[in-house]
């Protein structure tokens, strides 16, 4: 009996590509979506957070449809693809950011994957990393994160396709409150709902990535809220069925509870009952010792301050991101349809 899906509905596939500010890139990643759906029957949506530069002007010459947030302040990385999902159509739905290109090939591929797999929500590719000097690629690659690789995965960072009827399932595309780990969330949420996804070992997308210092990176995620992302997910999964695979998925949750209780204990060694100059030596001790254990570690006493600071900044993000309030995630995200496709 033939599936469902091979009767190729007027719009197959989508792809939402979410940008900000991405002149650069723009066409690029435009062009690439386009000839990737071309042949589906598909539609590119391009889903913008209020960018102040050519972005929307150099998409314009192009027959896709352009959509923007309504109120600049409500930027953040869950409410761009669920801004793109509201005025998508597709079966399917691919999200893409506007530093990536699609990889010929890819879409049908997946399709095919998704059509003998119908119990599988989202399937990924291999994401080629152009900038291989940058900061985020190499603490990838030195964790060796496994749902990078090839097979079902317990998420799909960096992009995927999805099943639109599994989404609707899971309530909505992105968490329009999340300023980052919304692929994770979604992920969870489907996999609650018995769904699995998975990464197939072809090329997806070509990302060229941002790059910064690395301390001025975590003082530009400390100030756009990115780095509230984790504490988020938390409260936004708590009381809900997915809230076990998001205690027991996210390896550094443990590690900022750690660093949580180092603070405590620090903290406690300054008001227990023993002589000052007892105390700050117990506490000078407990403070550096992490530092000496990553310099051992990594042989370097640089990338090992980095580690524990960088474990101190999120470690308050996850904080930071439990105590921020939230709107209604199934809410509508108020927007602007700056260009229309018939």
């Amino acid at each position: 009996m033939t599936h469902p899906e091979s009767t190729f509905p007027p719009c197959r596939v989508s792809i939402i590509i979410k940008a900000l500010n991405e002149e650069r890139r723009i066409v690029a990643a435009i062009e690439s979506a386009l000839a990737a759906v071309r042949p589906l029957g598909g539609e590119v949506v391009l889903s913008d957070s209020c960018s102040s530069d050519r972005t929307v002007a150099l998409a314009s010459s192009y027959p896709i449809r352009i959509v923007q947030l309504a109120h600049a302040h409500e930027r953040c990385c869950g409410v761009g693809p669920q801004l793109g999902y509201q005025h998508s159509q597709g079966e399917f739905v691919y999200i893409l950011d506007g530093d990536m290109e699609m990889s010929p090939g890819f879409l049908p591929e997946a399709l095919a994957f998704m059509e003998a797999h119908p119990d599988v929500a989202g399937v990924g590719g291999r994401v080629v990393e152009m900038n291989t000097s940058s900061l985020e690629y190499l603490a990838r690659v030195e964790r060796g994160l496994g749902h990078m690789q090839a097979g079902e995965v317990d998420r799909l960072d960096m992009g995927g396709l999805y099943r639109r009827s599994a989404v609707v399932q899971a309530g909505y595309f992105s968490d329009r409150n999340l300023h980052s780990y919304e692929e994770f969330d979604l992920a969870v949420r489907l996999r609650a709902r018995g769904w699995k996804l998975w990464r197939i070992g072809r090329d997806s997308v070509q990302h060229h990535g941002h790059d910064a210092p690395p301390y001025q990176l975590l003082m530009r995620r400390w100030r756009s809220g990115y780095i509230c992302g984790l504490g988020e997910v938390v409260q936004a999964a708590w009381g809900q069925p997915h809230l076990r695979l998001v205690l027991t998925s996210v390896r550094e949750l443990r590690l900022y509870v750690a660093v949580l209780a180092w603070w405590v204990a620090l903290i406690g060694l300054l008001l227990v009952a023993l002589p000052w100059t007892l105390r700050i030596e117990a506490f000078a001790l407990l403070a550096v010792a992490p530092v000496a254990l990553m310099a051992w570690r990594k042989r370097s006493a640089t990338k090992a301050l980095f580690s524990v600071v960088s474990w101190c900044f999120n470690t308050a993000g996850l904080v930071r991101g439990l105590l921020t309030p939230r709107r209604p995630a199934r809410e509508a995200v108020a927007s602007v349809e700056i260009r229309s496709i018939p």
